[in-house]
């Protein structure tokens, strides 16, 4: 049974379903090198924002398999370490959305209305409506930078509040922002018109500190500013000497580059409301990310592609449903390739026909090298790592594209170029089983279900198939299906043959003997 480390809080939905599969060891508020001396004993790390999945935490986990972030940022973990060493790194990005977004779209209305400063005005026992005059959001416009999960429901939140739109993401289409009622802009003709401006970018080399300075002259008068992503991208000195110029009238953070943010002048500014990083802080989001962070886990533990793996190129569910079925056969597309070459590796090609040909083919790439490189090489190869192994490697990757396919819905075949000349194998997906489909120019259909193939080039004549069943019966080795191959009458042939029992190598040598056979391959999958 696989060992999980549950380091940070996670809601008890969360842990009892990794808790039905695998052993849960909940350890939390653990120091640095406390966490270094256990982690070495578990399959799977779960995380919120305290623990540091550092290098010397990832390389210290040499079982590893996955680290789960309970929520949605994951700077808090080393993805190039993660990613060398084949540790998937997942998230729970949907969880917290609608919790996020509620949070902006309440921090939005304590601006408009001077909410918590009329609240403590009250309290203190005053009653000064005058002090505390508000604008109504109503014909304003908001400027949503990111329009991704959190970023969209905020605009289909705003919009029924009579809001005009306008969005500032690089990687949406023209044709989303439309469906979203936004208009998309530069991000410096966002400012410029925006009455309200909400962050909802993730935190990278080119989104830190994205409103700074130069940024900030290019307000309008009386914007004000929220932010519930990420406290780094905003750079807090300079929202500081602009509330104190008056170039925004007011600011909403609920995170902030320190954490709790103990001696910054910007959270003790009239102008600012603050709260404690609470945009996730729900019941509902609370139970949905834990819950979803475990789904994670479970499926990498299981040998599933995960759904929301950061360290591996981004799939889209409705691409995702597609592709997944055909993982199988890619995998076994490369294993098989590794078995069956000789020679020096010197380049492959990829090719996809059918369905499969009009999506993103990374995740299918990532399964055919992981199981062309996982058996002769020393380290765990997996679908993270593969390409990173594939280039260390220096083998030549090339893909191809024919959204027709004749005989199948979706077909994998990917040619090996060696030293000795190129393997051509195709494969593809039938009854949720892969099948071997096509062996260099020999048409086949197999399934890989069985522990071991014998794959047999011979001439085709009479007494081929039988001679080598009599070596086979003879030795006690049962056959579970055998399947032929051939280009034209009495030519040339491929005997593909499933066995139930190994073949030990004095008899895969007795049959390399007989005089039809040109060559007899082994494969155990």
């Amino acid at each position: 049974m696989s060992k999980i480390l549950v380091s940070d809080p996670i809601a008890k939905e969360g842990i009892d379903l990794l808790g039905s599969r695998a052993q849960v060891d909940v350890k939390l508020g653990m120091k640095p090198e406390e966490l270094l001396d256990v982690i070495g004993g578990y399959e799977a790390l779960v995380v919120r924002s305290e623990t540091k999945a550092t290098r010397e935490v990832i390389k210290a986990g040499s079982s590893l398999k996955v680290i789960a972030r309970a929520g949605i940022g994951v700077d808090n973990i080393d993805l190039t370490a993660a990613t060398e060493a084949g540790i998937a790194v997942v998230n729970a990005p949907t969880g917290n959305t609608v919790a996020a977004a509620e949070h902006t779209l309440a921090l939005m209305l304590s601006l408009a209305r001077n909410i918590p400063d009329a609240h403590h005005s009250v309290k203190d026992g005053q009653w000064r409506r005058s002090a505390f005059m508000g604008i109504e959001v109503r014909n304003k416009t908001l400027g949503i930078a990111g329009l991704g999960r959190v970023g969209s429901e905020v605009a289909r939140r705003a919009r029924s509040f009579g809001m005009r739109l306008v969005g500032f993401d690089p990687f949406v289409s023209p044709e989303y922002a439309r469906q979203l009622g936004a208009e998309l802009m530069t991000l410096d003709e966002l400012l410029a018109v925006s009455d309200f401006i909400t962050l909802h970018t993730p935190l990278t080399e080119s989104t830190n500190k994205l409103i700074g300075p130069s940024q900030l002259d290019k307000l309008k008068p009386g914007a004000r500013l929220i932010n519930v992503a990420r406290g780094e991208l905003v750079d807090e000195d300079a929202l500081l000497e602009a509330l104190d110029a008056g170039k925004l009238a007011g600011v909403a953070l609920d995170v902030f580059s320190q954490e709790p943010p103990v001696g910054i002048k910007l959270v003790e500014h009239p102008k600012v409301v603050a709260t404690p990083h609470l945009g996730a802080s729900t019941e509902e989001a609370q139970r949905e990310v834990a819950v979803e962070a475990a789904e994670q886990v479970l499926a990498v533990l299981n040998g599933e592609p995960a759904r929301n793996t950061v360290n591996a190129p981004f799939v889209a569910p409705e691409v995702h449903a597609v592709l997944s079925p055909y993982m199988n056969a890619a995998s076994v597309t490369g294993r098989l390739l590794t078995h069956l070459a000789e020679g020096q590796f010197m380049g492959l090609t990829i090719r996809y026909e059918g369905e499969i040909a009009r999506h993103d083919s990374s995740m299918l790439k990532s399964a055919v090298l992981a199981g062309l490189l996982g058996p002769i090489t020393g380290n765990h190869v997996n679908l993270i790592n593969a390409p990173v192994v594939a280039r260390e490697r220096g083998l030549n990757v090339t893909e191809q594209y024919n959204e027709v396919s004749e005989n199948y819905a979706g077909i994998i075949s990917a040619t090996l170029e060696t030293s000795d000349g190129p393997l051509t194998l195709g494969c593809t997906t039938m009854r949720d089983e892969a099948h071997i489909v096509k062996v260099n120019d020999y048409w086949v259909d197999i399934v890989t279900s069985v522990p071991y193939m014998l794959f047999v080039d011979n001439e085709d004549q009479p007494g081929s198939i039988g001679s080598v069943g009599t070596i086979t019966g003879r030795h006690n080795i049962n056959i579970s299906f055998m399947e032929v191959g051939r280009l034209q009458l009495r030519g040339h042939a491929m005997m593909i043959i499933g066995l139930d029992d190994p073949v030990p190598s004095p008899v895969l040598e007795e049959i390399r003997a007989l005089s039809h056979i040109r060559s007899a391959r082994l494969v155990t999958l």
